[in-house]
């Protein structure tokens, strides 16, 4: 049986990207955490971390710390029965994409009781990687799957309205939303990995690799902000900015044309059991909150 104090070990470097950050949430010194890592390595034969800024596992360095998740996942459904077992709340560290996490994923967290959360955050296009990499035991994500080991739960779409100030869109978009226009007025961009305006661009206008200037903003309140003080356009989900279009200080730069983005709640087969009051609370938040 492999330690578990040293699976946990591995996990902490791993997740926390250091030996002393990993020694404070484990609440011992960093050379035992060196030594709990040096002794499961010599075990398992291979290097299981590497070393740097940050310290990040190898493949087999992975494998075990998903084997490490697994154990305390099936601890949790085990103290479920009994429970006198129970250690205390168990974490699940799940992959979210930050315009859920903003608008209707914290409610359904809030639902659940007896757990805690260890939120991954990343686009929707590449957050079942994470699961594929058995950093996650559950994702939310556009991608249906399949993937191996894992059952996927069709949520509904996050909807987006691209959005501007009455006055940028006069300013930038007095001859209609074009090409020609697009390629001069400054837009938003999460991040690199953000395809959402591109997708909008190419939807309204044909244009198939669209290219436009462009502020990168990592933040989904800040997306609407920059909005309404007139920094850019930017593809913002409805819910955010219904009231401000309502109200009037946001535009729809061509109205009718929402992006409607499906989303999937994506979870290993083994942890079903642990994670059956979150996925019923991610259902039910995203029926309410998503169009079906």
């Amino acid at each position: 049986m492999i330690d578990p104090a040293q699976l946990a070990a591995l996990a902490a470097v791993h997740r926390r990207g250091s030996f002393e950050l990993a020694a404070a949430d484990l609440h011992i010194t960093p050379s035992a955490v060196s030594q709990r890592i040096k002794a499961l390595e010599e075990r398992a034969g291979t290097l299981l971390i590497r070393r740097g800024q940050p310290c990040t596992a190898t493949p087999p360095g992975l494998r075990l710390i998903r084997h490490h998740d697994e154990i305390a996942l099936l601890e949790t459904t085990l103290a479920q029965d009994l429970p006198g077992l129970a250690a205390g709340p168990a974490t699940l560290r799940i992959a979210v994409n930050a315009d859920s996490l903003a608008t209707w994923v914290i409610p359904a967290l809030a639902a659940t009781e007896g757990l805690l959360f260890d939120l991954v955050i990343d686009d929707q296009d590449v957050s079942q990687d994470w699961l594929r990499r058995g950093e996650v035991v559950a994702a939310i994500t556009a991608h249906a799957g399949p993937l191996q080991g894992c059952d996927t739960v069709p949520l509904g779409c996050l909807r987006y309205r691209a959005t501007a100030t009455p006055a940028f869109a006069a300013r930038w978009f007095a001859e209609g939303v074009t090409v020609q226009t697009l390629s001069r007025a400054p837009g938003l961009t999460f991040s690199d990995k953000d395809r959402l305006q591109e997708r909008w661009v190419s939807l309204v206008t044909g244009a198939r690799h669209p290219a436009f200037p462009s502020h990168r903003i990592a933040s989904s309140q800040a997306f609407v902000e920059a909005c309404l003080a007139g920094l850019a356009w930017g593809m913002n989900p409805e819910v955010l900015v219904a009231p401000h279009l309502a109200a009037g200080a946001l535009v729809e730069l061509v109205p009718g044309t929402p992006l409607d983005v499906a989303l999937h709640w994506q979870f290993t087969r083994l942890a079903a059991p642990a994670l059956r009051p979150v996925t019923q609370a991610i259902r039910a938040a995203a029926g309410e909150s998503l169009v079906q």
